[in-house]
């Protein structure tokens, strides 16, 4: 509906300053809740009082006419807003292309809490998966270098089902965060698998296929929880941050590429003096599947980098990035606890006892490649820390200019209530003068 309503001519910060209210305007108010309506008039979006007539009281906060305006009017109105009370308002005067179609309505908070149970479902399967045979009989449980990168899966998982019980903006970085870690980790899973693959059924373990199972309702859970609050998306970036965009690529293509050579490095000693030295580890020295398991983790890690470094708000951004960076650094500590533990004459095809006839001594190391990829591992920990100091010191929408009256804090971990459009509807269009 249209109201008259008296508009300031001042600005502060390209908003309506408080001093004097001397040009008429007509408001649209777009929707209305049990105590409050938001709604646009000719120079900003505004939230007014439910029943307050616009044309005799100022907005209780505003924010700029833009779309990063619309985006934090919405986001405040959906959460201060009682749920299941939000309705568009006539659609006389006013066009909301998103608004007003009953399957795109966001589902309710019990949905939340669905993506966090499928979570922790995926979670306890990963963790029944620690204890039972994985491939070739050995347990994850009985192999050290093996079982603290899934630990640290499991931990990213469980800390994304836990902010998205949380709700609100806390909703949509667990629900990222989950994102970047399940779409990384198919690479690592895809090549466990493709080693049964290419080496038989007879290698497959009950704890591979609850791992699987596992994985499959983490990414289901995280992705869901991600469709019920869209918010952010991949941005051109301004020429301010162009650079650091770069370098972040180049940070992801670099762990990429170092992420395939051989990592391990094994000097073999016998007690004649002879020694010979060997490297282990290269991603295309294995069977077919396992290769592409190893590249769907390259490709993935630059993929996420991407678009985590093109993502605003940019705090999204980081909990994206901080998802990819997950299991990248999951594989540098597998590595190192590994070279800790030293190296066994069967790796080689000896046995104790020809070990120790040859006196066959093995120290094991890690190649330059590695030491590499952990430089650029740690150069995305600071990117996303940059983008977390970033996002914290220029919100990417604007700051709500508050009266000085009369709105409470939002409520943390209240979710956008039932029947209102995925989000935010689009924007009214402009009120005429």
């Amino acid at each position: 509906m249209q109201i008259d309503f008296l508009a300031s001519v001042g600005t502060r910060r390209g908003v309506p300053s408080r001093e004097g209210w001397n040009v008429r305007d007509k408001v649209i108010i777009s929707h209305r809740g049990a105590k409050y309506e938001i709604g646009r008039a000719k120079h900003f979006y505004g939230i007014w009082a439910t029943g307050t007539a616009p044309s005799q009281a100022q907005p209780l906060e505003w924010w700029t006419d833009t779309p990063e305006g619309w985006s934090g009017a919405w986001q405040r109105f959906t959460a201060i807003e009682a749920p299941g009370t939000i309705a568009p308002v006539s659609q006389r005067g006013a066009v909301f292309p998103g608004a007003g179609s009953r399957a795109a309505l966001v589902p309710r908070v019990g949905n939340a809490r669905l993506a966090a149970a499928i979570l922790a479902l995926g979670v306890i399967c990963g963790i029944a998966g620690l204890f039972p045979g994985y491939l070739g009989g050995a347990s994850l449980a009985q192999q050290a270098a093996e079982l603290v990168p899934h630990v640290i899966y499991l931990a990213a998982w469980t800390a994304s089902a836990a902010l998205i019980l949380l709700g609100g903006d806390r909703l949509r970085v667990g629900a990222l965060l989950g994102m970047g870690t399940s779409i990384v980790t198919f690479g690592l899973f895809f090549a466990d698998a493709g080693s049964v693959i290419a080496g038989g059924a007879h290698l497959l373990g009950a704890g591979l296929v609850l791992a699987l199972v596992g994985w499959l309702a983490c990414a289901a859970g995280s992705t869901m929880a991600f469709g019920l609050r869209p918010a952010g998306a991949p941005r051109r970036p301004s020429a301010s941050e162009t650079g650091a965009v770069v370098v972040l690529i180049l940070a992801a293509l670099g762990a990429a590429v170092a992420f395939a050579p051989s990592w391990d490095s094994y000097v073999l000693r016998t007690a004649a003096g002879v020694t010979q030295s060997l490297t282990a580890g290269n991603a295309f020295a294995n069977p077919a599947p396992v290769i592409v398991g190893d590249v769907a983790v390259m490709v993935a890690l630059v993929a996420v980098v991407l678009a985590a470094a093109l993502w605003r708000p940019a705090r999204q951004g980081a909990a994206l990035l901080a998802g990819a960076i997950v299991p990248m650094a999951a594989q540098a500590i597998s590595a190192l606890i590994q070279v800790a533990q030293g190296a066994s004459p069967a790796q080689f095809g000896i046995s104790p006892a020809q070990a120790a006839q040859a006196g066959l001594t093995i120290s094991s190391g890690l190649t330059p490649a590695f030491w590499i990829y952990c430089a650029f591992v740690v150069a995305l920990i600071a990117s996303c820390a940059w983008l977390l100091i970033g996002s914290g010191r220029k919100p990417a929408a604007p700051d709500a200019v508050v009266t000085g009256s009369v709105l409470s804090p939002a409520p943390q971990g209240q979710d956008v209530p039932s029947g209102v459009s995925p989000g935010r509807p689009d924007a009214p269009e402009a009120a005429s003068a």
